[in-house]
């Protein structure tokens, strides 16, 4: 059963990692942050309005990624949605993170499936009562679109896209993530 499930593993990390390759920095370094983000404030849940979806987030419905710091300055994420309808399974992952670089709270770095390989987390913009934000991932292909509740003005979309097309992200991928509560 083992050897059975072993490919099926490596599908979804390379489904993951796809666009990103296994040093997830070089595209990310290029990437400019905020200097202001403050991750104590960025922490709770958020709606993931909409994204550039990895082969894991295909047909994601009702998707809230909720992010908790830790004493020791790890920060706990659980992503969860609905698989195509909001009654649909519920798939949960549970990533970890930290901040790569103290000097700079908007560059974090997440591991997935306790894998030995980092991937870049972008925090691209930020709401200043941390309402909405973009973050980014280590490619050009990887973007979520966020907002403290289900909804989010057209106005403020076009604003965060155009922001994260500025930064070399393909905003032409993004997909509306269905928020149906």
């Amino acid at each position: 059963m083992r050897n059975r499930l072993l490919p099926l593993g490596l599908l979804m990390v390379l489904g993951l990692t796809s666009g990103c390759g296994l040093d997830s920095w070089e595209f990310a370094n290029t990437v400019e942050t905020p200097d202001n983000v403050e991750d104590e404030r960025f922490m709770g849940p958020w709606y993931v309005i909409e994204n550039i979806p990895t082969m894991l987030e295909r047909g994601a419905v009702n998707a809230i990624e909720e992010y908790t710091l830790r004493e020791n300055g790890d920060i706990d994420t659980r992503f969860t949605y609905r698989k195509w309808f909001s009654w649909g399974p519920r798939v949960t992952m549970n990533p970890k993170g930290w901040v790569k670089d103290d000097a700079d709270d908007a560059r974090w770095v997440m591991t997935f499936f306790n894998l030995p390989y980092e991937f870049a987390y972008l925090i691209l913009a930020v709401d200043e009562n941390y309402e909405w934000c973009a973050v980014g991932g280590p490619s050009s292909d990887m973007l979520w679109i966020m907002s403290r509740t289900p909804t989010l003005s057209q106005d403020v979309v076009d604003e965060l896209r155009a922001t994260a097309a500025a930064q070399g992200y393909d905003v032409s991928k993004l997909k509306r993530v269905p928020q149906n509560w």
